[in-house]
């Protein structure tokens, strides 16, 4: 439900029959990448203000400055805020717009990987550490070398090795990157630079990471999703093609990307036999929220999977204060996802 249509919207209602409820109140959190450590569940969303931004198609009102870690004891135990973890003054690369990050953990320390945009205006992706999942993190003073757009999402495979997955386009930046170099002209235009209907669809990135997950073990990959025919999905294939939110899981021995289709708002997933795909377009997981994003994570809980994601019926619809949610996500025989109606 696109923030055009929210006028029209009984919002009482609409929460009366909503899927599940924000699993916190008193502040707005979005962008959830939910991970189970130690047998909890920690969740690693953007923090939702008002900041008096204007609205507008480069996410400008997305102002967000600093991040909270959500825990939870089981899947139905009540969710903690754990406060701060990192604050963007505590960066020092990093001047405004602390969009979604992700977290993962390696010998006992938990890594934070966040995107913001730098004194240049350039979205980089950094890396903070805590002793502790929720925090507090010590950013890194530099960013990720190499690192450019938004949504790191980092996967941990069964052999130990880690891969980031990251890209969104418009605000996030992608498309002026086409050439290798960032494109600064039209500044205002979150389109320009975007491929034609009829060509590929620009891609998200995956990169192996260094053995201490401070740097890209190699030169970022495009990873290829490819149609039914085994083509590429066109950038005008706006149902389908990915925008942004990259997340990567695992499924009786198949990787699933998923991602957000952006301003058609649907998430989908993409089927592969590698981190690096390619990947088979399959399906959607879930149909479109209130609030103009949409943007989510998969996560295994004792035996069970689970959809985190985000909506903004809490907030009446105002699009950039969103609530995260979570709902089981179950699968066909075949592997496929059922899809699920958020209302």
């Amino acid at each position: 439900m696109p923030e055009d249509n929210i006028d029209h919207i009984d919002f009482k209602a609409l929460n009366k029959k909503a899927l599940s409820a924000p699993l916190v109140t008193h502040i707005y959190t979005a962008d959830p990448s939910a991970h189970y450590f130690n047998g909890k569940i920690y969740i690693y969303p953007s923090h939702d203000i008002d900041a008096g931004e204007a609205f507008d198609d480069l996410g400008s009102h997305f102002a967000m400055e600093d991040y909270h870690v959500i825990s939870m004891d089981n899947i139905d135990s009540k969710a903690v805020d754990n406060g701060v973890a990192l604050h963007v003054d505590d960066v020092p690369w990093a001047k405004q717009q602390m969009w979604a990050p992700d977290a993962n953990e390696k010998d006992g320390k938990f890594y934070l990987f966040f995107p913001a945009k730098d004194y240049e205006g350039i979205f980089r992706i950094g890396v903070a550490i805590s002793d502790s999942p929720t925090g507090p993190f010590k950013a890194e003073p530099k960013a990720i070398e190499g690192s450019f757009s938004i949504d790191p999402a980092v996967f941990k495979d069964d052999d130990g090795a880690y891969y980031m997955y990251f890209g969104g386009l418009w605000g996030g930046q992608l498309q002026r990157w086409r050439t290798g170099v960032f494109n600064a002209d039209q500044p205002e235009s979150p389109t320009a630079f975007l491929p034609a209907d009829d060509e590929p669809a620009l891609l998200p990135l995956v990169a192996k990471m260094s053995e201490d997950l401070l740097a890209f073990g190699e030169t970022p990959k495009a990873l290829e999703i490819l149609d039914e025919n085994g083509d590429l999905l066109l950038s005008g294939d706006n149902d389908r093609r990915f925008f942004e939110a990259a997340w990567l899981h695992k499924h009786n021995g198949k990787y699933y990307f998923s991602y957000s289709t952006g301003d058609t708002h649907f998430i989908c997933y993409a089927i592969g036999d590698s981190p690096y795909g390619p990947f088979i377009y399959t399906g959607r997981i879930l149909n479109p929220v209130v609030g103009w994003t949409s943007h989510h994570s998969v996560c295994e809980v004792e035996g069970k999977t689970y959809l985190f994601y985000h909506d903004s019926s809490l907030s009446k619809g105002i699009t950039h204060l969103r609530s995260v949610k979570v709902a089981e996500l179950k699968y066909r025989q075949d592997g496929t996802i059922i899809t699920l109606n958020p209302y």
